[in-house]
């Protein structure tokens, strides 16, 4: 038996508006993922927090707001900082095409921009959740 995909969806900052988090929250949970949704209003560090407690495949981020600039990649940076780069982060909303190629430069592993389907985005993360290591690798 295969341990279920835990996916922490969240909305960092003060965008106040998480219908597509739901939405995607809802998705994952209904092709049989475990997601914790954190609600709004997250801090970076509430989220990293999370994610460490709640022993989470990857991280899910939407934003509106237009801070994904900053908020995206501290999420990264804490992880890295807190030994858990094995956590994978994606992200979602309202993003510009041109700061796409910059989150992933920044480690972000995907961006998912309105119009993507929630069926494409259980599919990525799916295919893309990471393997744990081998015992002894």
């Amino acid at each position: 038996m295969t341990e279920r995909i835990r996916v922490v969806v969240a909305k960092p900052g003060l965008d106040g508006h998480d219908r597509g988090a739901k939405v995607v929250a809802r998705a994952l949970r209904d092709a049989g993922m475990e997601v914790i949704y954190t609600g709004l209003h997250q801090t970076p560090e509430q989220i990293v927090e999370t994610a460490l407690q709640e022993d989470a495949d990857m991280v899910g981020l939407s934003i509106l707001s237009g801070a994904h600039m900053t908020l995206f990649p501290r999420v990264v940076e804490l992880l890295k900082e807190r030994d858990a780069d094995d956590v994978m982060v994606f992200g979602g909303g309202i993003i510009p095409e041109e700061d796409i190629a910059k989150l992933a430069e920044l480690g972000v592993a995907k961006v998912f921009t309105p119009g993507a389907t929630t069926s494409e985005i259980v599919e990525w993360v799916r295919e893309n959740v990471p393997k744990p290591e081998p015992a002894g690798a």
